[in-house]
């Protein structure tokens, strides 16, 4: 598969902007102004990943920009224009799992990328625990935000309180293992499915971001 940049060509990644964007200008034209700001939020927060990617001269995967447009479509859009947290029991467990298995990949390739993805600069295992890391902190600091707007803006973010916030933490560890060993088995040369196909296209694309400085190597030793 190919690459996309800020409007790629991937035809779902388009339709689902286009969608966002009929959605946002029927809702502001009927004066339904509460679904027509969440789309419009939506739509800002899906194109944020290629824009931001375009601005820093980082390649995403197709699959990637399809994958980050329907969660954030899923967890801003139908979750809060159509109350779907509440209406569907299950809702929030799979935005949190799938969010964490999503962040243990990126601190994965985050982690890999410090270290000019060279393989043999740590231990497989211990890049692995770094990018678990990187994921539960990112999970721990939604939480600390959902904790802030609830007391400070009166909102009703973490549903059930304590049970709410630990239930979501646990099912971002779940996830951010899940992400986290799907780059220790890449480290390892062996293939996990999707998601070790998934950091091969990424690595792939920016191979200069994941390549030992080619000064380094010409200067040699110095004296």
């Amino acid at each position: 598969m190919g690459d996309a940049r800020l409007f790629g060509q991937s035809p779902i990644v388009i339709g689902l902007w286009g969608l966002l964007l009929i959605t946002a200008l029927t809702a502001l034209a009927l004066g339904r102004w509460p679904i027509g700001f969440v789309a419009i939020a939506t739509l800002a927060l899906a194109i944020a990943p290629a824009f931001l990617a375009s601005r820093l001269n980082i390649r995403l995967p197709v699959p990637f920009l399809i994958a980050t447009t329907l969660f954030i479509f899923a967890s801003v859009f139908m979750g809060e224009a159509f109350d779907f947290y509440e209406r569907v029991w299950w809702w929030d467990i799979a935005l949190h799992g799938t969010s964490a298995i999503g962040f243990g990949l990126i601190g994965f390739l985050f982690i890999f990328m410090l270290f000019e993805g060279d393989r043999f600069a740590a231990p497989p295992s211990a890049m692995a625990f770094i990018a678990f890391c990187v994921a539960m902190t990112i999970g721990t600091l939604w939480e600390v935000f959902e904790f802030l707007m609830d007391h400070w803006f009166g909102l009703h973010m973490q549903k059930s309180g304590l049970d709410d916030t630990m239930t979501d933490l646990m099912i971002d560890a779940g996830g951010a293992t899940i992400g986290a060993v799907a780059g220790y088995i890449y480290l390892l040369g062996r293939d996990a499915g999707v998601l070790t196909q998934v950091i091969r296209q990424f690595i792939g694309l920016n191979r200069r971001l994941y390549q030992k400085s080619r000064d380094k190597l010409r200067r040699g030793p110095r004296a």
